[in-house]
């Protein structure tokens, strides 16, 4: 057994260590300075309660971009000096964020003891490599992100970080299963490298009928498509889809992990996963081959979705609000009913009008997954999401993109059960189609406008806020841009009272609200790692049976051009398009 001894490192403070809602993100290049990563993962253990560093066993792994590997070596020697127990790491360091938060929450060790807590690698869905974006973050007992008591104690800490423990120990072989055990100080300090795939594996059969689905992707009529963007939820795809439900291996694209995300942006949207929309006939340059009759897609740690139908986009506030729908009887884990159903402000109203028609509890939150984590932690979610490609329930406390897949499966399955030896099979589009008949549409599209000049960011939202102080106004002015817009009823920055701790969030998001139930929302947003990104949200709801076919863009013409002038996007920002349309 080798051994080592407790050593303190003398540093000083850098700037800009604030975690977000997501964590820390910044380039590789500021990661990778001396003592950057030390100094975070230091205040981190500074900020938590003894008893969940001392003695405690943590996990540590990530979504294996680029600078993953070195990291984890890093925090691995600087738990030994914190006097961590046990180290958990998932097999060549990967494991998605919610395969962390399921590892927190279930996975049990050779003494019956669970993990106290996470350090996740991951910028999401930014690109990697060593010119590209890491990011770390650290996850509580429950398998969900620090709260804020927790980020600002970290952030306090590193603002007057003086030193740093660490123990000299040789690298640990993560690319192979097994327990490595070192003495440190007199003490044993152990390195489990296990399956990254188990656990999370097994906890999605306990959910999901796998026997129905199998059926459904053994029918001839049934093809599927599923793309990892290279991202780590390649690392269960094959597991999933192909080993358990006997999906062909040619219907996974871009399911091996890579540093660098094969090149790509690893996030699933119209815009980057481009050769799963040419596949499934939703791009401008399509296939000549027939498209399978459903698709989806990942981002790098695994915890964002995206659904598609043969050439048929599946906004995430429709896929929410529809799996909310069909939960009950499509999905054993919620068969004796829904305890509550949440979604982030942004997301469009889809889900208030199913919550409404079932009576269900609901929730508007912030955005930020652990939000839904309080509500889920008292008893009060079961089902929620957010239009940003992130949809979950209570089995963990993080979005979790394969989950989704697995509940669309499962609502395709039980609406085809009977009808598997027919002509047609229920589609994808059938549902959302059916969906809207039935509740009414909300129209929705997202604009992103990334890496806009910080300040010019933020004049743009403080003239939105100014311009809230006179409704009159306000609706002289949209009228003078479209007449045929309805009138703003109400205007505000959204406010959020946690019902659970009572805690009150300000300033999250400015809202213009329009008397037909049509909404303008705009956000700054904090996940890229340069610059600040403006999302602009619109949204219109139709409950005229007729008017439900339309275009998208079209259908939201009339608003987007509103949104665009009230705003002064391109004098503020000098921006004639967004980045991404979602």
């Amino acid at each position: 057994m080798q051994s080592g001894q407790v050593k303190r490192v003398e540093t000083t403070p850098f700037e800009g260590q604030k975690p977000g809602t997501s964590g820390l993100r910044k380039k590789v290049k500021v990661f990778t300075q001396p003592h950057y990563l030390q100094n975070f993962v230091q205040s981190t253990f500074n900020a938590l309660p003894a008893d969940k560093v001392k003695g405690a066993r943590i996990v540590v792994s990530g979504d294996g971009r680029y600078y993953s590997k070195e990291a984890i070596q890093i925090i691995i020697k600087m738990a030994a000096g914190n006097g961590v127990r046990s180290v958990w790491v998932g097999q060549n360091g990967l494991l998605s964020t919610p395969a962390v938060s399921a590892v927190i929450r279930e996975r049990v060790g050779a003494d019956g003891s669970k993990a106290s807590g996470a350090f996740i690698l991951t910028a999401s869905h930014n690109p990697g490599g060593p010119n590209e974006d890491f990011g770390i973050k650290y996850n509580m007992e429950n398998g969900g992100p620090a709260p804020e008591s927790i980020t600002d104690k970290i952030y306090e800490n590193t603002t007057k970080i003086k030193e740093y423990l660490t123990v000299e120990l040789p690298d640990v072989d993560i690319a192979k299963v097994g327990v490595t055990t070192f003495s440190v100080d007199g003490g044993t300090f152990d390195v489990d490298v296990f399956d990254s795939a188990s656990d999370y594996v097994k906890l999605m059969k306990s959910i999901f009928d796998f026997e129905s689905i199998r059926k459904l992707l053994s029918s001839p009529k049934f093809t599927f498509c599923y793309d990892a963007l290279h991202g780590v939820a390649g690392a269960y795809a094959k597991r999933i889809f192909v080993e358990e439900l006997g999906a062909k291996e040619s219907s996974l694209l871009n399911c091996v992990p890579k540093e660098d995300f094969g090149g790509g942006h690893p996030d699933p949207n119209l815009t980057y996963a481009k050769e799963l929309v040419a596949r499934m006939g939703c791009g401008k340059s399509t296939t000549q081959d027939e498209p399978p009759e459903f698709g989806a897609a990942a981002d790098g740690d695994a915890d964002r979705n995206m659904i598609l139908g043969k050439r048929f986009f599946v906004t995430p506030s429709d896929s929410v609000a529809i799996i909310a729908a069909n939960a009950v009887e499509a999905i054993p884990y919620f068969s004796a009913g829904l305890k509550g159903v949440a979604r982030s402000m942004p997301t469009s109203a889809a889900l208030d009008v199913v919550a409404k028609h079932l009576n269900l509890k609901f929730f508007e939150v912030p955005t930020g997954w652990k939000f839904f984590g309080n509500l889920m932690d008292a008893g009060l979610c079961s089902v929620c999401g957010e239009e940003s490609f992130g949809t979950g329930s209570d089995h963990i406390r993080e979005k979790d993109g394969i989950w989704a897949v697995l509940a669309w499966l499962s609502i395709l399955a039980y609406k085809n059960k009977e009808n598997l030896g027919g002509e047609k099979l229920v589609s994808v589009e059938d549902i959302v189609r059916q969906h809207w008949a039935t509740f009414g549409r909300h129209y929705y599209t997202r604009y992103d406008y990334e890496n806009v000049d910080a300040g010019a960011a933020k004049e743009l939202m403080a003239s939105l806020v100014k311009l809230q102080s006179s409704l009159s106004e306000v609706n002289q002015i949209v009228k003078g841009i479209r007449s045929d817009v309805s009138g703003v009823v109400n205007a505000d920055e959204f406010e959020y009272k946690d019902p659970v701790d009572g805690s009150i969030s300000k300033h999250q998001g400015i809202r213009y609200l329009f008397e037909d139930g049509s909404r303008l929302v705009f956000r700054l947003s904090g996940t890229g790692s340069e610059g600040a990104t403006i999302r602009l949200y619109i949204e219109q709801y139709e409950k005229d049976p007729s008017k439900i076919g339309r275009e998208s863009q079209e259908a939201l013409g009339p608003l987007v051009e509103v949104a665009l002038k009230l705003s002064k996007m391109q004098e503020f920002t000098g921006r004639s398009a967004p980045t991404v349309i979602t």
